[in-house]
Protein backbone atom coordinates (compact mmCIF):
# COMPACT_ATOMS: atom_id res chain seq x y z
CA UNK A 1 0.00 0.00 0.00
CA UNK A 2 1.40 3.43 -0.91
CA UNK A 3 1.60 6.33 1.44
CA UNK A 4 -0.09 9.66 0.85
CA UNK A 5 3.29 11.18 0.00
CA UNK A 6 3.87 8.49 -2.66
CA UNK A 7 0.47 9.17 -4.19
CA UNK A 8 1.12 12.92 -4.24
CA UNK A 9 4.53 12.42 -5.90
CA UNK A 10 3.04 10.06 -8.48
CA UNK A 11 0.25 12.50 -9.26
CA UNK A 12 2.72 15.39 -9.59
CA UNK A 13 4.89 13.34 -11.95
CA UNK A 14 1.87 12.32 -14.01
CA UNK A 15 0.79 15.95 -14.35
CA UNK A 16 4.33 17.07 -15.19
CA UNK A 17 4.70 14.54 -18.03
CA UNK A 18 1.17 14.90 -19.34
CA UNK A 19 1.21 16.37 -22.83
CA UNK A 20 -0.41 19.78 -22.96
CA UNK A 21 -3.76 19.93 -24.62
CA UNK A 22 -4.51 22.28 -27.47
CA UNK A 23 -3.65 25.83 -26.39
CA UNK A 24 -6.63 28.10 -25.87
CA UNK A 25 -7.55 30.17 -28.88
CA UNK A 26 -6.54 33.80 -28.60
CA UNK A 27 -9.54 36.08 -28.24
CA UNK A 28 -10.32 38.27 -31.20
CA UNK A 29 -8.65 41.63 -30.87
CA UNK A 30 -11.03 44.36 -29.83
CA UNK A 31 -10.37 48.05 -30.16
CA UNK A 32 -9.29 49.57 -26.85
CA UNK A 33 -12.41 51.72 -26.72
CA UNK A 34 -14.76 48.78 -27.20
CA UNK A 35 -16.73 47.77 -24.13
CA UNK A 36 -17.85 44.21 -23.49
CA UNK A 37 -21.22 43.48 -24.98
CA UNK A 38 -24.08 43.28 -22.51
CA UNK A 39 -27.65 42.42 -23.08
CA UNK A 40 -29.65 45.65 -22.96
CA UNK A 41 -31.51 45.95 -19.70
CA UNK A 42 -29.89 42.82 -18.29
CA UNK A 43 -30.52 42.49 -14.57
CA UNK A 44 -28.08 40.71 -12.32
CA UNK A 45 -29.58 37.40 -11.23
CA UNK A 46 -26.98 36.25 -8.75
CA UNK A 47 -26.92 37.60 -5.19
CA UNK A 48 -23.98 39.74 -4.17
CA UNK A 49 -22.10 38.88 -0.98
CA UNK A 50 -21.33 41.51 1.68
CA UNK A 51 -19.40 41.00 4.88
CA UNK A 52 -19.30 42.94 8.12
CA UNK A 53 -16.71 43.16 10.89
CA UNK A 54 -18.18 43.12 14.39
CA UNK A 55 -16.59 43.62 17.78
CA UNK A 56 -16.55 40.47 19.91
CA UNK A 57 -19.30 41.86 22.15
CA UNK A 58 -21.50 42.84 19.18
CA UNK A 59 -20.93 39.39 17.63
CA UNK A 60 -21.88 37.66 20.88
CA UNK A 61 -24.93 39.91 21.27
CA UNK A 62 -26.07 39.17 17.72
CA UNK A 63 -25.61 35.43 18.29
CA UNK A 64 -27.70 35.63 21.45
CA UNK A 65 -30.39 37.64 19.67
CA UNK A 66 -30.48 35.11 16.82
CA UNK A 67 -30.89 32.19 19.24
CA UNK A 68 -33.66 33.98 21.14
CA UNK A 69 -35.43 34.88 17.91
CA UNK A 70 -35.16 31.30 16.65
CA UNK A 71 -36.77 30.07 19.89
CA UNK A 72 -39.48 32.72 19.62
CA UNK A 73 -40.26 31.75 16.02
CA UNK A 74 -40.04 28.01 16.67
CA UNK A 75 -37.09 27.59 14.29
CA UNK A 76 -33.90 25.60 14.68
CA UNK A 77 -31.90 28.75 14.00
CA UNK A 78 -31.96 32.25 12.57
CA UNK A 79 -28.80 33.01 10.60
CA UNK A 80 -26.85 36.24 10.39
CA UNK A 81 -27.77 36.21 6.70
CA UNK A 82 -31.47 36.19 7.63
CA UNK A 83 -30.96 39.12 9.99
CA UNK A 84 -28.88 41.27 7.66
CA UNK A 85 -31.13 40.64 4.65
CA UNK A 86 -34.20 41.64 6.69
CA UNK A 87 -32.42 44.73 8.03
CA UNK A 88 -31.40 45.88 4.55
CA UNK A 89 -34.94 45.34 3.25
CA UNK A 90 -36.30 47.43 6.13
CA UNK A 91 -33.65 50.12 5.67
CA UNK A 92 -34.47 50.53 1.99
CA UNK A 93 -38.24 50.54 2.57
CA UNK A 94 -38.45 52.84 5.60
CA UNK A 95 -37.30 56.46 5.16
CA UNK A 96 -37.48 57.14 8.91
CA UNK A 97 -35.25 54.17 9.69
CA UNK A 98 -32.88 55.24 6.91
CA UNK A 99 -32.59 58.70 8.48
CA UNK A 100 -31.88 57.13 11.90
CA UNK A 101 -29.07 55.11 10.33
CA UNK A 102 -27.65 58.22 8.63
CA UNK A 103 -27.58 59.99 12.01
CA UNK A 104 -25.96 56.98 13.71
CA UNK A 105 -23.22 56.80 11.05
CA UNK A 106 -22.60 60.55 11.32
CA UNK A 107 -22.34 60.27 15.11
CA UNK A 108 -19.88 57.35 14.87
CA UNK A 109 -17.64 59.27 12.49
CA UNK A 110 -17.55 62.56 14.37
Amino acid sequence: MSTAADRIKANAERLRTKSPTKPPAAPAALPESAEPLRAPGAVRQKNVRRTVDLSPSAHRGLDNWQRGTADRLGLARVTGQDVLAALVDQLLADDELAEQIVRAIAAQRS
